[in-house]
């Protein structure tokens, strides 16, 4: 089957029509679904083909999200969950929800996280962006194995993708484990957590993919920079080295918090989530597991841990 090249301008929903024949029958659980995120826009284009999605939202009200996707396609398959990433012990709930719906998961998608912000440790005093960005993600992934092996065939290999940023770069890729419990008068810095948080997705990824033994491919991605409601309305302050000097641009964010367009080859929402529907979806990359794709322009092959 012939397919095009997708762009940095591609569409999630180009995307997903392009790759129906992927997405057809297949079950998908995203996390991260705000309605002015990309999770949102990535369940919706897929959810016109899937089987089923399952969203998570950290209440019912963001949980709502699923009927205005049901009005768009009336046929759509969307279940709800909630699932707040700040609590240990609701992340291991809601995987052992996911464990007791019948039928198997063919696609897991980590893309929730939270914006950078002052110190604020969770309920299990763990840093509350590592712990959304990272430790949630990484907690559910094992006990749902199972279920992603149950789609693993000669023709399909399960997916698990873990949205991660550019961010990753900033920070040397070693996981200190005294981060997980930072002394915020001491060493803390929000920007420095965030780049901790997005550099543990990538590393994860290529690990998963390695100790399944080619039974599941996993891939982070950054889905190139956009306006999303993660990152709309933040000022300089004191973290302002995560908007000066970013992938090589200075000042990405204008003084009150708003995108600065002239400094900064800024995304919209359906082209960013489009590389999520690509890592998701897209057959050829059943070659490069643990890939790190960069918003649909460069996938570079996993090699090893980090």
């Amino acid at each position: 089957m012939f397919l095009p090249t997708f762009s940095v301008s591609s569409t999630a929903e180009e995307v997903a029509t392009t790759l129906a024949a992927e997405i057809k029958g297949k079950n998908v659980l995203i996390t991260g679904t705000s309605r002015n995120g990309i999770g949102f826009e990535t369940a919706r284009v897929i959810a016109k083909y899937a089987n089923l999605v399952i969203i998570t939202g950290y209440n019912l009200e963001r949980l709502k999200l699923s009927e205005a996707i049901k009005q768009e396609f009336s046929s759509a398959n969307i279940r709800p969950l909630v699932l707040d990433l700040l609590s240990l012990s609701s992340v291991r709930k809601t995987a052992a929800e996911v464990n007791t719906y019948s039928g198997p998961l063919h696609v897991l998608i980590h893309n929730a996280a939270t914006p950078i912000g002052p110190f604020k440790p969770t309920e299990d005093k763990i840093e509350s962006q590592v712990a959304t960005n990272h430790v949630a993600p990484f907690l559910p992934t094992k006990p749902l194995v199972p279920k992603l092996l149950a789609t693993l065939s000669s023709a399909y290999i399960p997916r698990v993708v873990f949205v991660s940023s550019a961010a990753h770069a900033a920070h040397a890729g070693v996981f200190e484990s005294s981060l997980l419990h930072p002394e915020p008068a001491t060493y803390y810095t929000g920007s420095g957590a965030y780049f901790l948080s997005k550099s543990a997705n990538v590393p994860t990824a290529i690990e998963l993919s390695k100790r399944s033994g080619g039974r599941i491919n996993a891939y982070s991605l950054h889905p190139g920079g956009v306006s999303s409601s993660l990152i709309r309305g933040h000022k300089y302050g004191s973290e302002g080295a995560i908007y000066r000097g970013y992938a090589g641009y200075e000042c990405i964010l204008d003084p009150d918090g708003n995108p600065n367009t002239e400094k900064f080859p800024w995304k919209v929402i359906p082209e960013a989530a489009a590389t999520i529907v690509v890592a998701a979806f897209d057959p050829r990359l059943d070659g490069v597991p643990g890939g790190l794709s960069y918003g649909l322009y460069r996938v570079e092959q996993g090699q090893g841990s980090a």
